[in-house]
C-alpha cells in the first residue's frame, strides 16, 4: 500500500462506523452491531452497526423528507452533485481499492482497475441523463385537449446489493435512481458493509443533500426484509442470488412495490473450432477465475467443438497453473479467497459430489495449501465428463469450478445451452458470423458476447432472461425503472 493510502485505509478502519440516515452518522437505535472479517485469514476489520426497524423507519421517514427536495432541484444541479460525487470516489480510489480488498478479498489493483471504473462510469453516465428526462405530447380525437405526459420518480428506492461486487453494484443502481430524482436507502451485503458507508460520506461531500442517499448496514433477514415490507419503499432494486430475489417478490408483492431483480447465472461459453482457439480458452479461463468465480456472469459452462475439446482442456488448465492465490493486497495475486468459509464449504461440496460421480478433475479440486489453508482460498478447479444433468452443470457454484463439455454441431449445442433455469449471459467464439448470429438469437440470454466475455459499459443494459431475474441495470432501461409515467389532459377551450 501507498503510505498515504495506507494512512487512510488505517484511519477508516479504525473508526467508529455507523449509519449514514440524513446526513447524519448514527448508531442503531438498538445499540447492535457486528464484525465484518477479512475473508482471506478471517481477520476482524471492523464493527459495523445492526440496523433494525426502527433505523429502517428513520431512514424512510429521512427518504421521503428528502425526495421533496432533490426532486425539485434542478436537473442540471443534481447532474453536477453526482458529477462530482464520481470525481471523488475517482480521487479516492487506491484507499477504497484497499478498503474493498480488504473487506472482499479481491485484488487490490483489479478493484482499481474495473469496479471503480465502472462505479465511477454509471455515475458520469445517468448525471447526463437528469437533464434530457422529457415527457411528450399525444395528439388526441377529443377536440380542444392537449395531453402530455411526465416522467417522473418513483420515490424512495431500497437497493439491497451482493458481496461479490459491493462498491460498482451500488452505484449501478444509485446512479440511475438519483439521476430520474429519487432517493435512497442503500443496503449492502452485510459480509461487505465498508464501501457502502464510504459512498455515504462521500455522497455528503459532494454536496448531495442530506436524506438523499442513507445507508443501512445489517442482515439481509433483518434489516433487508424491514425494507422490503416497509410501505414507505416504492421500489426495491436487488441484485443477489435467486433464492433470495424469489423471496423479496413475494414479500414486496404485499405493498405492490416497484421491484427488479438481476439474479444468478449459469452460462455457456461456447468455442466453435473455427475461431482462435487459444485465444479462446485463455480468455475462457479468466470469464471463470476472475474474482474466484464469484460473478454472476462467470464463464461457468465451456462447451467446446469435439474436433478441439483437448486442446482447450489444456490451454484451460495451462491458464489456471499461472494463476497466483494470495491476499488481494499482494501485487502478484491473481485470484483471491472466497467470500468465506460457508462458501468455501459450498464449492468444494459440488466438487465432491462430481468427484464421486466419476466426473473427472483436471485440476484443482481442493482448498489452498501451506499458507493459505487457513483462509477461505479454494484452487481453480477444471471438471472434465459431466453429463447436462450433473449438479456441477446445473446449478450455480459461484465460485473457481468450470466445467468442460463437448458439442458436436450448433443444432446439438443450442437446446443444450439452454437447457438451463437461468438466463443472464452466454459467450460465443467464431470467425463465422452468420453462425454467430444465429447462436446469438437462439441462446436463452440477456446478454451474449461474441469474442469476447464480461464486456460491460454504463450505457448498455445488464439483466437476464428466466430466473436470472427481471429489469435492467445500466443504460436507458436501468433509469427507466425508477420513472413513472403521468399522463395530464388539458381543456383548454375552458
Amino acid at each position: 500500500m501507498s503510505n498515504s493510502a495506507s494512512k487512510q485505509t488505517t484511519e477508516f478502519l479504525s473508526a467508529q462506523h455507523k449509519l449514514v440516515i440524513g446526513g447524519a452518522e448514527v448508531g442503531s437505535a438498538s445499540g447492535e452491531s457486528f464484525e465484518t472479517y477479512d475473508p482471506a485469514f478471517g481477520k476482524v476489520l471492523a464493527s459495523v452497526q445492526h440496523a433494525k426497524q426502527a433505523d429502517v423507519d428513520a431512514a424512510v421517514a429521512s427518504a421521503q423528507a428528502a425526495q421533496l427536495v432533490w426532486q425539485k432541484m434542478a436537473p442540471s444541479e443534481r447532474a453536477a452533485l453526482l458529477m462530482r460525487f464520481a470525481d471523488l470516489i475517482e480521487r479516492d480510489t487506491a484507499w477504497i481499492s484497499e478498503v474493498e480488498s480488504l473487506d472482499s478479498g479481491k485484488p487490490k489493483l483489479h478493484i482499481a482497475a474495473v469496479d471503480i471504473p465502472l462505479a465511477v462510469g454509471a455515475l458520469r453516465y445517468n448525471a447526463g441523463w437528469c437533464t434530457k428526462l422529457a415527457g411528450e405530447t399525444i395528439p388526441v380525437s377529443a377536440p380542444d385537449m392537449h395531453v402530455y405526459t411526465r416522467r417522473e420518480p418513483v420515490g424512495v428506492v431500497a437497493a439491497i446489493v451482493p458481496w461479490n461486487f459491493p462498491l460498482c453494484q451500488a452505484c449501478f443502481k444509485i446512479a440511475p435512481a438519483l439521476a430520474a430524482g429519487c432517493t435512497v436507502i442503500l443496503k449492502p451485503a452485510e459480509q461487505t458493509p465498508l464501501s457502502a458507508l464510504i459512498l455515504g460520506k462521500l455522497a455528503l461531500e459532494a454536496g448531495i443533500p442530506p436524506g438523499v442517499l442513507n445507508v443501512l448496514t445489517g442482515e439481509g433477514a433483518t434489516t433487508g426484509q424491514a425494507l422490503v415490507e416497509h410501505p414507505g419503499v416504492a421500489k426495491i432494486s436487488f441484485t443477489g442470488s435467486e433464492e433470495v430475489g424469489k423471496h423479496i417478490a413475494r414479500s414486496a408483492s404485499k405493498t405492490l412495490k416497484h421491484v427488479s431483480l438481476e439474479l444468478g447465472g449459469k452460462n455457456p461459453n461456447i468455442i466453435f473450432a473455427d475461431c482462435d482457439v487459444d485465444a479462446a480458452a485463455s480468455v475462457a479461463a479468466g470469464a471463470i477465475f476472475f474474482y474466484s468465480g464469484q460473478v454472476c456472469s462467470a464463464g461457468s459452462r465451456l462447451m467446446v467443438d469435439a474436433a478441439v475439446y483437448d486442446r482447450v482442456v489444456d490451454r484451460v488448465v495451462s491458464e489456471a497453473k499461472q494463476l497466483k492465490l494470495g491476499h488481494g493486497l499482494n501485487a502478484d495475486t491473481t485470484m483471491g479467497p472466497l467470500i468465506s468459509e460457508d462458501q468455501l464449504a459450498r464449492v468444494n461440496g459440488f466438487v465432491e459430489l462430481s468427484r464421486k460421480g466419476g466426473i473427472e478433475v483436471a485440476i484443482g479440486g481442493a482448498r489452498g495449501k501451506g499458507d493459505l489453508a487457513s483462509g477461505s482460498f479454494y484452487e481453480p478447479t477444471v471438471l472434465c465428463g459431466a453429463d447436462d444433468n450433473a449438479s456441477v452443470v446445473k446449478e450455480e457454484i459461484f465460485g473457481p469450478v468450470l466445467t468442460i463439455q463437448k458439442f458436436n454441431s450448433l443444432d446439438d449445442l443450442v437446446p443444450r445451452a439452454n437447457n438451463s433455469n437461468f438466463g443472464l449471459a452466454a459467450g460465443i467464439w467464431t470467425r463465422d458470423m452468420a453462425k454467430a448470429h444465429a447462436a446469438a438469437t437462439a441462446i436463452q440470454a440477456g446478454t451474449v458476447w461474441i469474442n469476447t466475455y464480461n464486456q460491460f459499459d454504463a450505457a448498455v443494459g445488464w439483466g437476464g432472461f428466466k430466473q436470472s431475474g427481471y429489469g435492467k441495470d445500466n443504460g436507458r432501461e436501468g433509469l427507466d425503472k425508477y420513472l413513472q409515467t403521468k399522463t395530464v389532459w388539458v381543456n383548454y377551450a375552458q
